[in-house]
């Protein structure tokens, strides 16, 4: 199995499938010699097919969706970083031109010398040597993959577009977006086992999606014990959502900030501001996309408004910009109005934001 050139096929599974995912691939080519969890390795099955391994991979990836990933090694060698470079060199100008992009993408598993750092180095410099191609690592034209399974490393190359990536060109990060927004939520009051409740979900909800800040607006005299039990419980939604993303986010996260001011005050401080009230009598969103576009450029901060057991007071409206319906013939309950505007919001005007912004970004991706 092992040679400068190899006839193999890795796939790679959810953890605890590579039994099943083998024995599909024995319905497909039943003369193959099939390997789950190769040296102990879980999550991988490597395939040494009967016939053509292009053809094999194809059907896998047709017909098996236990496989996560498919990869055919063009080569294998011993896992030693001058080695995979020499090997990954001389093959790289069948698959990468002088006029693309290229990135190495090096997975170690086992105990080595080196790391997959090291590999990527080594590697990314022989190649660019070999074809003048530029290195990028975030959009490259072409992957060169290097698969090390303990003592075994197999190299691959395929089209960066396989990628799937959270972040690429003709998306445009919301979290910008939503933190100009001001999210202003009308109390739940009631039953106080309610109010914590409906406050840790709203909490958890504008945290979710990083918003500017929170501003609970009760109207006039409201139960102090309601609302102050609302609010530990908006608090407590907020930190435990915001705990998650500090760990799972690769960038520095927005706490969000909360609040308090009558509604009908609120309306009166910000009358410069735009303000757009959602409630059922109002326009559906997805007419009204460019007027949004429009009060996002144009204002620093825009004010979402939202009732609660009763609904926004229509007095309110008329200082309103836009009135909107998320969902014509459904009326949201209190703990999902908010997330179920801003995803609106985000899906009706994100190609809009993506246009403004996609030459720069596009240009900066090939620096």
């Amino acid at each position: 199995m092992q040679g400068s050139k190899c006839n193999l096929v890795l796939m790679k599974t959810v953890l605890g499938m590579e039994k099943v995912a083998a024995s599909y691939v024995k319905e497909i080519d039943p003369g193959a010699r099939v390997e789950p969890s190769p040296r102990g390795f879980r999550g991988l099955v490597l395939v040494e097919p009967s016939r053509d391994k292009y053809e094999v991979a194809k059907e896998i990836e047709e017909r098996v969706p236990e496989a996560e990933k498919v990869v055919v090694a063009e080569a294998c060698t011993e896992a030693d970083p001058r080695k995979i470079a020499e090997i990954a060199a001389e093959l790289a100008p069948r698959f990468i031109s002088s006029s693309e992009t290229f990135a190495v993408r090096t997975v170690r598993r086992g105990r080595h010398g080196f790391t997959s750092i090291d590999v990527n180095v080594v590697v990314g410099d022989a190649v660019r040597r070999a074809t003048g191609a530029q290195v990028n690592l975030r959009y490259p034209d072409k992957v060169v993959a290097v698969e090390i399974i303990q003592d075994l490393a197999l190299i691959a190359f395929y089209p960066g577009s396989r990628e799937w990536r959270k972040m690429r060109p003709g998306k445009y990060p919301l979290y910008k977006l939503f933190r100009r927004l001001s999210v202003v939520q009308m109390p739940y009051l009631g039953p106080l086992d309610a109010c914590r409740t409906m406050g840790v979900r709203v909490g958890r909800e504008v945290q979710n999606f990083e918003v500017g800040e929170l501003v609970v607006s009760p109207i006039g005299l409201v139960d102090a014990l309601q609302l102050k039990t609302f609010l530990d419980g908006v608090f407590e939604g907020i930190e435990s959502r915001y705990q998650v993303q500090r760990k799972s986010y690769g960038r520095d996260v927005h706490r969000v900030p909360v609040y308090v001011q009558d509604l009908y005050q609120l309306v009166r401080s910000r009358y410069d501001e735009p303000v757009i009230v959602f409630e059922p009598e109002g326009d559906p969103i997805s007419k009204r996309a460019r007027d949004i576009l429009e009060l996002v450029r144009k204002g620093r901060r825009v004010n979402l408004l939202f009732g609660s057991r009763e609904g926004i007071p229509e007095g309110v409206y008329r200082f309103a910009d836009l009135v909107l319906d998320v969902a014509p013939g459904i009326t949201l309950s209190t703990e999902y109005a908010a997330a179920a505007a801003l995803i609106a919001i985000g899906s009706v005007i994100h190609d809009l934001l993506a246009v403004d912004r996609e030459p720069a970004g596009e240009q900066g991706s090939r620096s």
